[in-house]
């Protein structure tokens, strides 16, 4: 219980990574606001349903990360439902693959939007109001080993998950002299439904396991795992760091 009486808030945590992270962190004695672009029973529902059946408050609340707007409102909700933040997870994000020649204006500007504005955009709401009160608190964002991993179609997509590992050195390096460390976590592989389409084709799933120095694909507790070590006491001397979760696929 490494996070008692801690108040997380975790984006796009409806499902995959996001889930994931949000049920370790309760797990690990965290209250867990819930973030999604949209609510559905499948979706943050369920994981409040779950958080609060081990015991910890839970929150869901309904924000598209690129929009300011929309962004001040949950951390309004949430500062005032569950109490003041002290970790903030940024993984809501999305990925489409398209050849370089193909990609128009419209989707280069909304994979950039979620995955790159969007932490920039939570973590200044989040650090103004933490910073204006006084507190301290955590930032991880979530990357991609495609910040390092060359993968086809991706001309839009790794752009912005290598510009998070900037945006994280560069807030790291503003905001921990003012108690707030940020780190960043770049997964590989992992099994979600966003890689569901590797996962349902046996030949393109070993293609991919052939890679990974491990064996294995990921799984969602794999990252949270990190990420939890990263917004507890035990990382206390780690801030502006981008670590690669991907059981070695970047090095084989």
């Amino acid at each position: 219980m490494k996070l008692q009486g801690k108040i997380a808030l975790v984006t796009g945590a409806g499902q995959g990574i996001g889930r994931g992270i949000a049920e370790l962190l309760a797990e690990q004695g965290a209250d867990v606001a819930v973030n999604d672009i949209s609510l559905t029973a499948e979706g943050t529902e369920n994981v409040v349903e779950w958080i609060r059946s081990k015991g910890q408050r839970a929150l869901s609340v309904q924000a598209d990360v690129s929009n300011r707007d929309q962004v001040q409102a949950m951390f309004d909700k949430v500062w005032r439902e569950l109490g003041p933040i002290d970790i903030l997870v940024n993984n809501a994000g999305i990925e489409t693959i398209l050849p370089f020649l193909e990609i128009t204006d419209e989707q280069w500007t909304r994979v950039t939007d979620i995955d790159l504005r969007g932490p920039w955009l939570c973590s200044q709401v989040f650090c103004r109001r933490a910073t204006a009160e006084g507190r301290t608190g955590n930032i991880v964002n979530i990357g991609s080993v495609q910040a390092a991993k060359i993968l086809p179609g991706r001309t839009h997509y790794a752009p912005a998950k290598l510009g998070i590992e900037a945006l994280t050195r560069n807030m790291s390096a503003e905001m921990t002299p003012l108690g707030i460390r940020v780190n960043c976590v770049h997964p590989g592989f992992v099994a979600t439904n966003m890689t569901s389409w590797i996962m349902e084709d046996p030949e393109i799933l070993k293609n991919v396991v052939a890679q990974i120095s491990v064996g294995r694909p990921g799984v969602p507790r794999d990252i949270a795992n990190v990420v939890a070590f990263l917004a507890s006491e035990d990382s206390s001397y780690v801030t502006g760091q981008s670590l690669h979760v991907d059981g070695g696929w970047i090095y084989k």
